[in-house]
């Protein structure tokens, strides 16, 4: 088979073989993609991450004490506490009369003293380190590392002394663990030590760790925060989700021991580690969870997990392939070729190798069932992480579920919508006492593991912002279009919608010149600008993000309305407002995209948030269409770039994705490689820096809507395709209908197009200026040439 074959030729560097279960019989011609070294991993951003949407790891590969840093995704300090934050609908009151007075700078202090909850921040947190100390450094042969995405499998080959050391690590969703192999060919077997560990929080131990039988370690702990603060004054947090984390390790052949909290293996031929981790935040007997699934692990041997662990991941994983070719140079390290990128060089294999890591991850940190992914998935080696590894909604949180939809990975949707969900019960009491909006509900820019919903910010320039709900609420549209699942429409769907869209049904005023209704006070999220005084502001009297993401939440409930034909007194006030709204895209004198109503200055000339954009993407009122803004856009892009613009590592994604709606296939081939060179870890892990992932969430849905588009009610055929992309093959992109798509180019140019779709509809395609209808029928692969002409 063609895929095997290819493993093989990724392996020859290397003198022995991975003795896992074949999976490859229904993997057919798919290529297959592995990410490999020839050394160990010298920091965490060089460790290869797996996880099973809850359970993580970081894999290092060190061959004298090996490090696994292990994460699971409810480690957070503290409980579902109730803000603090005073503000009243007097308070509003007064602030919107500062802000059309034109007294912006005392409307920034006014925003937060009154508004903002400024309590403890608190962070996602590491879960600890495995450690497995194999003593003193020895000389080392033949050494590979590697990360099959395939088959969500980490393995460690080398030889020492001419014998065979292998280590395997998986997690796996189906039976809940971590599963760890040690192998050997050395008929005296390997000693090692294994030992749990975790950071101290500020000097404070955070856990105790015991070795109740010879063969198990036990790590009890609570994730806690000792340098909180609250304003500006220390607050240690000493309570938050307890959890423990337990091993049990199973041997063929020699001895095992305890001691001081240690375990001792000696002459050792096969080690088999299952670790497991449960918390307070999921089970109340989290303990007794851990034991029992010990005990079911224990009756299956490691391939017979394995084979299942791969059955479950390739469910997800193997719906889509992409093959951009640049086969050749995958007998180089992954590092040498991100080298290679980075010294001016293309790379059409790495890019394709990006594109499927994005969907490993989202596979890897995001299940039915688990916490939403957070700024850094669920892989985190601190106690005190970079932003907190939080949720942010004013673009990170949405970013990391981009792809779902386009890369047929609808089910890892739905730990958003879990998490949203509870966002929308609680804005609902901070919309009506805060600001005096009876219906509906209201979500800032950034909560945590509790789903808190109130403005969370020191300044009015970094988070005093109210559209992070109306913002997410686009999922739950996505969701439906890339599914057409209408029970989800109708009882999570809509009712999410109805929700923000009747909180700023409530919240818009009207404008006493215009008659439309604008909404302030407001923020372009992070930005500033310069205000009458010449010095920087950040609230204003309107801005574009805000009145493009209203619009399009208005859209989004009608367009869902009607699906479910639902037609009534909300819907009619909705139509209503949606008409007299204040336009959120506005051309400025110089042709650009306005980021605030009036054509301010800006401080930042190359900011990093293209807030103003929205309606470009994600959103679709930005068309070619309307010429005017389609062009205002790509200056508007280009002016940023111009002054450092782009950059983090979601910037730069969020731009491919620009590129791709512009149809601008130059333009993003040199963003998509300015990402690899400058925004992107060894590991391939994106860098804003330090470490996010969304980036890497951002790129892989760039990367589909540089090949296929669908926002415009028909697809899009290879619409911005980058030139170095000649040839290549997609296979299982999903448009909007719940439509497959297949293509193979060559050339640059379309050779074949294959579309199933879920339900009998008839479906306009658009490809090389030529524009035509197919009609296709529920579950039947159609297949149409280069000139769209139907071919069977």
């Amino acid at each position: 088979m063609q895929r095997f074959t290819l493993i093989l030729g990724f392996l020859t560097s290397s003198v022995f073989f991975s003795c896992s279960p074949d999976t490859s019989k229904d993997r057919d011609d798919r290529p297959s993609t592995v990410l490999w070294y020839e050394q160990p991993a010298g920091s965490w951003e060089e460790a290869l991450p797996v996880g099973n949407g809850r359970l993580g790891a970081m894999v290092f590969g060190q061959t004298s004490t090996e490090r696994i840093q292990l994460n699971e995704d409810s480690m957070w300090p503290g409980a579902a506490d109730w803000g603090d934050s005073k503000g009243s609908p007097a308070d509003l009151a007064s602030l919107r009369a500062l802000v059309k007075s034109g007294r912006v700078h005392e409307a920034d202090k006014e925003i937060i003293d009154k508004f903002s909850y400024r309590g403890i921040v608190r962070s996602h947190q590491t879960m600890g380190d495995l450690f497995i100390d194999f003593g003193d450094e020895r000389e080392i042969q033949h050494y590979r590392r590697q990360l099959s995405l395939d088959d969500a499998l980490v393995s460690v080959r080398y030889q020492s002394g001419g014998e065979q050391y292998t280590e395997e690590v998986f997690a796996s969703a189906v039976d809940d663990a971590l599963v760890i192999r040690l192998t050997t060919t050395d008929e005296a077997g390997m000693n090692f030590k294994l030992r749990l560990g975790r950071p101290k929080d500020d000097g404070h131990p955070t856990v105790n760790v015991n070795a109740p039988a010879a063969d198990e370690l036990v790590m009890d702990g609570e994730v806690t925060q000792y340098k909180a603060a609250k304003e500006g004054q220390p607050t240690p947090l000493d309570y938050g989700v307890k959890f423990q984390t337990k091993l049990k390790v199973v041997t063929s052949g020699g001895a095992s021991s305890a001691e001081n909290g240690e375990l001792r293996l000696e002459g050792v031929k096969e080690a088999v580690i299952y670790l497991v981790c449960n918390t307070s935040y999921y089970e109340d007997d989290y303990a007794s969870k851990n034991e029992k699934t010990l005990q079911k692990l224990g009756t299956k041997g490691f391939d017979e997990l394995l084979l299942a662990h791969q059955e479950d991941f390739d469910e997800y994983y193997s719906r889509v392939s992409l093959d951009l070719g640049g086969h050749a140079l995958d007998t180089l390290p992954t590092d040498k070729r991100l080298k290679r990128v980075q010294d001016g060089r293309k790379d059409e294999g790495l890019a394709a190798a990006l594109f499927q890591y994005g969907r490993y991850l989202l596979i890897s940190s995001s299940r039915p069932g688990t916490n939403p992914a957070n700024l850094q998935g669920i892989w985190n080696k601190d106690i005190e992480a970079p932003w907190n590894a939080d949720y942010h909604l004013n673009i990170n949180l949405q970013m990391n579920y981009w792809p779902a939809g386009p890369t047929h990975l609808p089910e890892m949707h739905l730990p958003l919508f879990d998490y949203v969900d509870q966002l929308i019960q609680r804005g609902k009491i901070t919309a009506k006492e805060q600001y005096g909006v009876e219906r509906g509900s209201v979500v800032h820019h950034a909560s945590d593991l509790w789903a808190a919903p109130w403005m969370r910010a020191n300044r009015a320039y970094w988070g005093a912002w109210i559209h992070g709900g109306g913002w997410i609420s686009r999922h739950y549209w996505e969701y439906f279009q890339f599914t057409g699942d209408t029970t989800f429409l109708k009882e999570r769907g809509y009712p999410a919608l109805k929700e923000f869209a009747a909180f700023y049904m409530d919240w818009l005023q009207k404008d006493d010149q215009t008659g439309l209704y604008v909404s302030y006070p407001e923020t372009s999220p992070e930005n500033s600008y310069l205000a009458a005084d010449g010095q920087p502001a950040a609230i204003s009297y309107g801005a574009a993000m805000g009145h493009q993401i209203i619009s399009d939440v208005f859209q989004n409930t009608l367009s869902a309305a009607k699906v479910l034909s639902i037609e009534d007194d909300f819907t009619e006030e909705v139509s209503g407002k949606l008409a007299k709204l204040y336009p959120g895209v506005g051309i400025g004198p110089d042709g650009r995209i306005l980021e605030w109503n009036e054509p301010y200055e800006e401080p930042e000339k190359g900011h990093r948030h293209m807030s103003h954009l929205y309606a470009l993407h994600p959103g679709d009122d930005i068309t070619e269409d309307i010429p005017e803004a389609f062009a205002g856009a790509q200056k508007t892009i280009d002016y940023r770039l111009q002054h450092g613009g782009a950059g983090t590592g979601w910037s730069r994604a969020w731009m491919i994705n620009f590129n791709a709606r512009l149809l601008d296939s130059k333009s993003a081939e040199e963003n998509l490689y300015k990402l690899l060179q400058v925004s992107t870890a060894k590991n391939l892990f994106n860098e804003h820096p330090p470490f996010q992932i969304d980036g890497n969430f951002g790129f892989t849905a760039g990367v589909a809507e540089l090949l296929l588009q669908s926002h415009e009610g028909f697809l899009r055929i290879l619409p911005a395709l980058p030139e170095s992309w000649q040839s290549g093959s997609v296979k299982g992109l999903v448009a909007r209908g719940n439509i497959e798509v297949d293509m193979i180019w060559e050339g640059g140019q379309l050779l074949k197009l294959g579309l199933k779709s879920a339900t009998n509809q008839t479906k306009p395609i658009l490809y090389n200026g030529k524009k035509m209808s197919v009609t296709l029928s529920a579950d039947e692969k159609v297949w149409l040439d280069k000139d769209l002409n139907v071919v069977r």
